[in-house]
């Protein structure tokens, strides 16, 4: 039998690449709005350069038939977001908004060494991805406490721009619920690997589809409960819609039954409608995202406006790197960097970080197809369409295509908690990736019989 090739090679060639466009995305940013490279230009590439170099060696040693189209795709999207997290940080300065002249780019990049971390740790921990599943009930049992803290913090500790989603102690703050998704997605691969007989069963047909048994509703609406304490008690809207929405998704490529995609559907409209009747910052939200102009002077729908006309400013072409305004944004680092790309890169530009999405999901969903077991196929698929539904979420935020969530852009936005995660997520599907290329050992030939083994003792 052919042994398939590594590729490792490929991934080392691509990294470089994504190294030459970081660096040079930061020297543009830098000549364009200072006249002249920032001094510190060589510190950030050696060390940029450092990061994944590490990464492809320790992925060669214990990976080495991975996908090698993973880590690229992550090596752009972080360096695309370390450029334009500095490209805020020049523009905040030059206005003296940065009193202390603190920069968030190099805090960037410390976290993406800690997510760096994150990732060798897992792939040198988890060997097998399949022993996950013996651990599945421990796991998503972690997750529902970490998605829990901080809604039972105080306020004080936990609420940002109205969103109890964080643990802020001694100045060092946390989003559990980031690493709560990933914990969850391993319960709901195991879960589904076990159950999906049963949920696969149907009662009747309606309207060309095929219904569930009603005592088989149960999995979906304990997600569908969850999703809904989430939004009501923690005011996230991005992590209800997100989790319940990776679990119906997963739920439908267990089954193959296109009715739970419709239950889900229903299900979350339902909830959404009764929050918005019961709670007033759901309302606020939805009627901003209704009509963002409505609600821009007294500043409701601003970060939309403005987002809207930095996209338009764009245009096609972008203002160029270090050309535009992305500044008048608020919160363009974490929440809102879609726009700034938007403007300076342009359409063009902005579809073009998507695509780099496109592939990095893609790939994880080959994966899936291509794995052996069913706990692997569920869990790539359930990381691989987080990323999606993420991305979809954010963009459609930014774009005025649905309500603000919170969510933000992974790899490319501000935040450590983010990052970290997306990291662990990474390397968890490079680990499957692994699996489903490694070459499966040959049968072992059956022995020979006695009398044949004595045959060929005494043949001349």
């Amino acid at each position: 039998m052919t042994t398939p090739p590594k590729r490792r090679g490929t991934e080392l060639l691509m990294l470089a690449f994504a190294v030459v466009i970081t660096l040079a995305a930061q020297t543009i940013v830098d000549i364009t709005v200072t006249g002249s490279p920032s001094p510190e230009i060589a510190t950030f590439g050696a060390w940029f350069t450092g990061l994944w170099l590490v990464a492809h060696l320790v992925v060669r040693k214990v990976a080495p038939y991975a996908d090698p189209l993973l880590l690229p795709c992550v090596a752009v999207l972080t360096g695309i977001g370390l450029s334009m997290i500095h490209r805020l940080d020049i523009a905040a300065n030059a206005l003296g908004e940065s009193v202390s002249a603190r920069e968030d780019a190099p805090t960037q990049l410390l976290w993406a060494t800690v997510g760096l971390v994150l990732f060798v740790a897992v792939l040198l921990v988890v060997r097998d991805h399949r022993a996950l599943s013996r651990l599945a009930y421990t796991i998503g049992l972690v997750g529902l406490v970490l998605l829990a803290i901080p809604a039972v913090l105080p306020s004080a500790l936990s609420e940002v721009n109205g969103a109890k989603i964080w643990i802020r102690v001694a100045g060092f703050s946390i989003q559990p619920g980031e690493f709560a998704k990933i914990c969850l997605v391993i319960f709901f691969a195991a879960y589904l690997v076990d159950k999906r007989d049963v949920l696969a069963l149907a009662s009747r047909r309606v309207l060309g589809l095929e219904v569930p048994r009603a005592r088989d509703l149960g999995p979906v609406l304990v997600a569908w409960g969850v999703s809904i304490l989430v939004l009501v008690f923690e005011r996230d809207l991005g992590s209800s819609l997100l989790l319940f929405g990776i679990f119906v998704v997963m739920l439908y490529v267990a089954t193959e039954r296109a009715s739970w995609l419709l239950i889900g559907v229903l299900l979350f409209a339902a909830g959404g409608t009764v929050a918005y009747q019961l709670f007033g910052h759901v309302r606020v939200r939805v009627d901003t995202w209704l009509d963002p102009f409505a609600y821009y002077p007294d500043g409701g729908g601003y970060q939309v406006v403005q987002s809207l006309f930095g996209l338009g400013t764009g245009g096609l072409f972008g203002a160029g790197l270090g050309g535009g305004r992305p500044d008048q944004v608020p919160v363009a680092k974490s929440d809102f960097i879609a726009a700034a790309l938007g403007e300076e890169l342009g359409l063009f530009g902005l579809v073009a970080v998507v695509v780099l999405y496109l592939v990095l999901v893609e790939r994880g969903l080959r994966t899936s197809l291509v794995v052996r077991d069913g706990f692997g196929k569920l869990l790539a698929a359930g990381l691989a369409f987080g990323v999606a539904w993420q991305v979809f979420v954010v963009l459609g935020g930014v774009t005025g295509l649905l309500p603000l969530t919170g969510l933000t852009t992974p790899f490319v936005a501000y935040g450590g908690s983010s990052l970290v995660a997306n990291f662990g997520l990474v390397a968890l599907l490079v680990r499957i990736s692994d699996a489903a290329r490694r070459p499966s050992a040959p049968p072992t030939p059956p022995a020979p019989k006695l009398g044949e083994a004595l045959t060929e003792v005494v043949k001349p």
